[in-house]
């Protein structure tokens, strides 16, 4: 059985994506660390299963992950997907999943790893922004990288303008990892992503660059 765990912290626009993208999987488990997330009820109305492993209830970040890792084992998980997961995991937690668990993050890694990145990028006056899914490593948002997207930054752009048209990249690229990965279409050699298909390899689709008109 392929099951897919998803992690969610807030509104889960990322999850939904992955809900909506009709992927070769036999079940699908929603996991939050926050009681209150949006992306639960969401999952709830769609009929997947939910989990809640509440970080507030445990003493420090190693014991919190001891348990989250051992709900997500209940389910023997082809692939662990963050999806807006707002915890930084320990080594502990990363090595056990590690090859089977993946991160959408909103730059262009290895630019602006960590919060705030429309920001940073627009401060910083770069040409292209964009978004990447990756493997997960104990170094903060610097795994190997499996597939990224490029959108122009615009002279008239503000945080928000920015950080939605980005988004809406993220939710193309996020559902194609995984269908790639539960496929078996992925190969990680070190630290670097193939694609094969047809035992072919595909690096050439491993960027989606939509330009100005969207």
């Amino acid at each position: 059985m392929k099951t897919l765990v998803i992690l969610i912290s807030g509104r889960g626009s990322n999850m939904q994506a992955l809900l909506n993208a009709d992927l070769n999987v036999d079940r699908i488990i929603v996991i939050s660390n926050n009681p209150q997330a949006e992306g639960l009820q969401i999952a709830q109305r769609q009929g997947v299963e939910t989990y809640v492993v509440d970080h507030r209830n445990f003493k420090d970040r190693k014991d919190f992950d001891e348990v989250l890792a051992g709900k997500i084992a209940e389910f023997q998980p082809k692939l662990v997907a963050l999806a807006g997961f707002m915890r930084i995991l320990s080594d502990d937690f990363v090595h056990r999943y590690q090859g089977r668990l993946i991160n959408i993050h909103p730059s262009l890694l290895p630019a602006f790893p960590g919060l705030a990145t429309h920001d940073r990028a627009l401060r910083e006056g770069v040409k292209i922004h964009g978004c990447t899914v990756h493997f997960v490593t104990p170094q903060l948002d610097h795994g190997p990288i499996i597939i990224q997207a490029a959108v122009v930054v615009l002279p008239e752009d503000t945080e928000t303008s920015l950080a939605n048209r980005v988004l809406q990249q993220e939710h193309r690229i996020f559902p194609q990892a995984v269908r790639w990965f539960v496929d078996d279409q992925l190969k990680l050699t070190g630290d670097m992503v193939q694609i094969e298909i047809n035992h072919t390899c595909m690096s050439q689709i491993t960027l989606y660059s939509p330009g100005l008109t969207e």
